[in-house]
């Protein structure tokens, strides 16, 4: 490393949505931007979340010196817990999103081990030649910030997440001057989220639910039910704001809503009057038309808070035909399934359904920037390299041609995924050997990663089921004792598969008889031999690949 250079390591987020983490290096010196999760697909049974793979940055442990945070969302944090106690470094945030990271680490019991660093937007800090500004941005979340990283090539400017709200309720508006500041000195490259580069026109501000849910509070006779991302500060405080506006008592369920209002107003974010709130408790002791319920389970999820009102399986919270759910959330791509089940079971109570079906005003809106919000930011930047981030393909390509049409790049638009490197000098930028990168699974409930070969296994078994033979064998004489016994479970119903399954025990009884002393009282040598021969007759009978599993008991 002759001349000044920085390094570029996407290790996810770029050609998938979640897992948002990116590497920098430069000299001696490495950091990192975001640790985010993504939710598993339907297929990945029993995977609770999905993490980047951080071997790379285990192999560079030494050059590793800090993780920066551009804002609280779970697709940019939530990995953080599983990366901490190894990498050891400290983490930089803002204000609410430090709040988030440290209620997250203290569920853990990792509170003590990580460092954490309050950020602030124009206030400067330096981590080894990396030096950082945080700028002001907009987005669904409170507290979310671009950062701006002064490197010994230039400045990469990141957008983290964002839109361009000209009206945000707290009055922290998108700090358009200082990108237009850095544009004007000179930005080496631009890295800008994707997520809505299909959208054309604007995206519309916070303050546009306003409406929509004032006319819901100003007809509904019965409760209303508000379900959001607890997440949102923004929401939370309008949905405060209409319930005392209307004369409602408004009531918080759900363990992560209650979570993040406690946040919210431990750092006085969110202001909320004496006497407003009511017990969870106390709801069907109270006048339906005289209460709001704010709560979890905008995506469906099953232990979620209106997931169980909908099948009247809440303690506190019942669903009246007078009643009105509001789904102020967008769908998460993969959720619709679930959102669809649960919109109906409401429905069969009684009760309405608002959700976002495209019509204005609308009940949520968007927390990424359209078309014309990342025109404004190119225009604004004009970078000498745009590569785009947090996106699947369609959207980085996407968003590469935008930039490629506007002909304010003025030497390369590259397009990254997860996995590559890339060299940034002053004579060009250059692609490198990959590094290794993918996904780890998750089981939450114990924080210890899935191996690919058991998330496998349970394809296997939730495709063609499983089979057990039970075979008792004299440890000395290797004779068997009794008939076999053959469990099966998903594999084919019991009228069909006693003929088979009697007929299986024959094929268990003939490989035994066919094997020596030897492989019969060497339990895994004969286990492995009715495994296959077991396979090959049930594969063959029924086209059907079941996992095999033989047990044998030692008499």
């Amino acid at each position: 490393m002759s001349e000044p250079s920085v390094w570029l390591f996407p290790l996810g987020g770029l050609g998938e949505f979640g897992m948002n983490m990116l590497a920098l290096r430069c000299g001696d010196t490495m950091i990192v931007i975001d640790a985010g999760m993504a939710f598993p697909e339907a297929e990945l049974l029993g995977v609770d979340i999905v993490i980047p793979d951080v071997t790379f940055l285990r192999e560079n442990q030494s050059l590793l010196k800090a993780i920066v945070l551009t804002h609280g969302h779970e697709d940019h944090i939530g990995a953080l817990p599983y990366l901490v106690a190894d990498l050891k470094v400290p983490v930089y945030a803002s204000e609410f999103t430090l709040a988030l990271v440290r209620h997250g680490l203290e569920e853990r019991g990792l509170s003590e081990s990580v460092q954490l660093k309050e950020i602030r937007p124009k206030e400067r800090f330096q981590i080894g030649p990396f030096d950082i500004e945080p700028i002001q941005v907009t987005h669904s979340i409170i507290d979310a910030l671009a950062l701006a990283i002064t490197t010994p090539v230039g400045v990469l400017l990141h957008t983290g997440d964002f839109k361009i709200d000209p009206t945000p309720p707290d009055s922290h508006h998108f700090d358009l001057h200082t990108f237009a500041e850095y544009g004007r000195r000179g930005v080496t490259a631009l890295l800008s989220d994707s997520t809505n580069v299909e959208r054309p026109g604007f995206t519309p501000s916070e303050q546009a639910v306003r409406r929509r849910l004032e006319d819901i509070f100003a007809r509904s006779p019965g409760k209303i039910l508000i379900a959001c991302f607890a997440s949102s500060l923004h929401r939370i405080q309008l949905v405060i704001d209409l319930a005392q506006q209307f004369g409602r008592k408004l009531a918080i369920v759900g363990r992560s809503m209650v979570n993040t209002v406690e946040i919210g107003q431990s750092l006085s974010r969110l202001q909320i009057a004496d006497g407003a709130l009511l017990r969870p408790q106390d709801l069907r002791a109270t006048n339906a038309s005289e209460v709001a319920v704010l709560l979890t389970g905008s995506q469906g999820e099953p232990m979620a808070a209106l997931s169980r009102a909908a099948v009247a399986n809440h303690r506190f919270v019942d669903l009246l035909p007078a009643d009105t759910v509001v789904l102020s959330a967008r769908i998460i791509p993969g959720n619709e399934k679930p959102i669809g089940r649960m919109i109906n079971h409401i429905l069969k109570r009684g009760a309405a359904v608002q959700y976002d079906d495209g019509a204005s005003p609308p009940v949520h809106v968007s927390g990424h920037a359209s078309q014309e919000e990342l025109k404004l930011i190119l225009s604004l930047v004009r970078p000498q390299y745009f590569i785009p981030i947090h996106g699947e393909y369609r959207q980085l390509i996407r968003h590469a041609q935008l930039a490629e049409q506007m002909h304010c790049v003025s030497r390369q638009v590259i397009l990254m995924e997860s996995g590559q490197a890339l060299e940034i000098t002053s004579e060009g930028a250059f692609r490198r050997e990959p590094i290794t990168a993918g996904r780890v699974f998750v089981d939450s409930g114990s924080l210890e990663e899935i191996e690919e070969v058991v998330i496998r296994d349970r394809q296997h078994l939730s495709a063609d089921g499983i089979v057990v033979p039970i075979i008792a064998i004299d440890k000395h004489t290797g004779q068997v004792e009794g008939t076999p016994e053959i469990v099966a479970r998903g594999f084919l119903p019991p009228d069909a598969s006693d003929g088979l399954l009697a007929m299986a025990r024959d094929v268990v009884l003939r490989t035994i008889a066919q094997s020596s002393l030897e492989e019969k009282t060497d339990w895994g040598v004969i286990k492995e031999k009715i495994r296959v021969d077991l396979r090959r007759y049930l594969a063959k009978e029924t086209a059907k690949r079941p996992l095999v599993l033989p047990v044998i008991l030692e008499i």
